[in-house]
């Protein structure tokens, strides 16, 4: 009884790890999650869409077009959506009970964001110029360079990495990362 009575007093005294938010605060920052990851999937479907006008459109001057918009309008809101979503991300994270690391479903949000963004920068963006000259020369009859054809593979990987982690945000699966310290087994059962 008494072992009970001081891990209380224990885990009353242990310093929180959350930053404290003002319901204000973390109302707007959650808003501002949602938006920016509703933005993200807004213009990873404006991307499918652009990539396939450009590579099933019914003209050549319509397919160009397509590609020149992808090339110029893409990336950096893509980027910014996605950066703004891992902001807020983890602003909410270290401000609320749910913790960056404290949960399986936060973590796997929070590597999915840093993967996605990443590959914005390191695989989307280097290419974008080629595809912007390609759509400028598509009527010319220039042969379709091989990268056209991966440009399918970026839409459909964002999408359903995001679809994914939006099922995550809402059925919060798995539970913890790890048990807390200091509690056995037999503590923990009723």
């Amino acid at each position: 009884m008494a072992t009970q009575e001081t891990d209380r007093a224990t885990h009353r005294r242990r310093p929180d790890a959350r930053i404290p938010l003002s319901r204000r605060l973390r109302k707007t920052t959650l808003i501002a999650h949602i938006v920016s990851a509703g933005a993200w999937i807004g213009i990873d479907v404006m991307v499918a869409v652009l990539v396939l006008t450009g590579r099933f459109g019914t003209t050549d001057h319509v397919r160009g077009l397509a590609y020149e918009a992808l090339a110029t309008f893409v990336v950096w809101p893509m980027l910014t959506s996605g950066l703004i979503c891992l902001v807020t991300g983890l602003v909410l994270g270290l401000g609320t009970r749910w913790g960056l690391l404290r949960y399986w479903w936060v973590a796997v949000k929070l590597v999915l964001n840093l993967i996605l963004c990443t590959l914005i920068l390191v695989a989307l963006q280097p290419g974008m110029d080629e595809v912007g000259e390609y759509g400028r020369t598509l009527t010319s009859g220039a042969p379709e360079p091989a990268f056209i054809s991966d440009l399918l593979y970026p839409p459909a990987v964002s999408l359903t990495a995001l679809t994914f982690a939006t099922v995550l945000a809402v059925a919060k699966p798995w539970g913890r990362l790890r048990r807390r310290a200091g509690r056995s087994p037999a503590a923990r059962r009723p």
